[in-house]
């Protein structure tokens, strides 16, 4: 039974999965043998790309992962003791069956008390920037990926779990090829990284009219399109200031990295914007998790203050795009109420992080944190918004 009953459901907005060993290989072409590998190092599994170990997911296989919420009190409080990382993670668990595969995950959910759920991939997120000068090969791997997910989860599971394909952007035509791919095959939701589309000249932003038939597409097909934390390439700036060449890792901690942790999507958010995409295509519905919202008013501000100096820039109001386009996912620490001032309640999403640590070990203890607002406004938050993006 869960901790408690609601008057009513709960759409998560953010719950992952645990990718198993074969998810990125087993369907990946016999040319690409040795792309990926998972490797040995000191009694260790590690995966290695392209014969270059990555540390980006110390623990690739998710055989031993940390417990769902190991870091509630280090958001709650901060960390005064300074304890390391592991010490704040705990001990850890071997993964269930709940983390792997839909059928006991529907079980748990019901535990929990969680009705519906957006499924994220986990492992996913090193893949394109560890191959951003092969853009083909990004586009086959990630295909590999999708054709595991839909085999192993499907994307629309008994309607409750949506677990959300990926979709790689490089080359247009074959981003629209995997999204026809993804929503014939039941597919609510996509994940798109938010980060400069790397290509055969270099890097560019998804917004620029080049992308235009791919949105065209998505607005066709009705799909949320949700930017989910990644790795979205940052370290390179990062590098250039502590005067080292090490990729991103998330889980060891660095203050000059932590207080820039947010411009990523600051820089994505805004490229949709400016660049204008979210104005040729006013429909799109876009979906900031695992973002937090500590950007959003400061992003607000500086649109406001550009818009002013500069309209002829914009064809329309830039904040008041974002408050049509944009539905974001705050953490449970963060002001909700705030934020619903800032862009509206009906684009606040509930998001748990379910189970990494990171997140809510229960869930529904989410809705403690939105005392500022009414019952109808928690409804709004808890899961009618979602359930309004997802079933239109």
């Amino acid at each position: 039974m869960p901790s408690r009953e609601l008057t009513f459901p709960l759409f998560d907005a953010d719950n992952h999965l645990y990718e198993t060993r074969e998810a990125l290989t087993k369907y990946l072409p016999k040319e690409y043998d040795g792309a990926i590998e998972y490797v040995d190092v000191r009694g260790r599994t590690k995966i290695a790309i392209r014969g270059q170990i990555s540390n980006y997911i110390p623990n690739p296989t998710f055989d031993v992962v940390a417990r769902p919420g190991a870091m509630e009190e280090y958001f709650k409080v901060g960390n005064p003791d300074g304890k390391t990382r592991r010490e704040i993670f705990g001990e850890p668990m071997r993964s269930i069956p709940a983390f792997r595969e839909p059928g006991p995950r529907l079980e748990l959910m019901d535990q929990l008390g969680v009705q519906r759920s957006l499924m994220f991939p986990t492992l996913a997120s090193l893949i394109e920037e560890r191959m951003k000068d092969d853009p083909e090969l990004i586009h086959v791997v990630i295909h590999s990926l999708n054709q595991w997910l839909h085999e192993t989860w499907g994307f629309t599971y008994k309607d409750r779990i949506f677990t959300v394909p990926v979709i790689t952007l490089p080359i247009v035509d074959k981003a629209i090829e995997e999204l026809n791919w993804v929503v014939e095959r039941g597919a609510r939701a996509i994940l798109i990284r938010p980060a400069p589309v790397p290509g055969f000249g270099g890097t560019r932003s998804f917004a620029l009219p080049e992308f235009d038939p791919f949105w065209k597409r998505v607005v066709e097909t009705g799909v949320l399109v949700a930017l989910h934390s990644s790795d979205s390439g940052y370290a390179v700036y990062a590098n250039d200031w502590e005067g080292q060449r090490r990729e991103f890792l998330p889980f060891k901690p660095n203050a000059f990295r932590q207080v820039h942790e947010w411009r990523p999507i600051e820089d994505a958010v805004t490229s949709l914007i400016c660049h204008g995409a979210l104005s040729r295509f006013p429909e799109l519905k876009i979906a900031v998790i695992e973002n937090g919202a500590s950007w959003v008013e400061p992003i607000l501000n500086r649109l406001a203050d550009v818009h002013k100096k500069m309209p002829h820039e914009f064809t329309e109001d830039p904040v008041q795009v974002f408050r049509r386009n944009i539905h974001i996912s705050p953490f449970w620490e963060e002001d909700m109420a705030r934020l619903g001032d800032l862009i509206g309640i009906e684009r606040v999403l509930f998001g748990s992080d379910y189970p990494h640590p990171e997140g809510l070990s229960d869930p529904v203890t989410y809705v403690d944190h939105l005392t500022k607002l009414s019952e109808e406004a928690k409804a709004k938050v808890m899961g009618g918004n979602l359930a309004r993006l997802i079933d239109a």
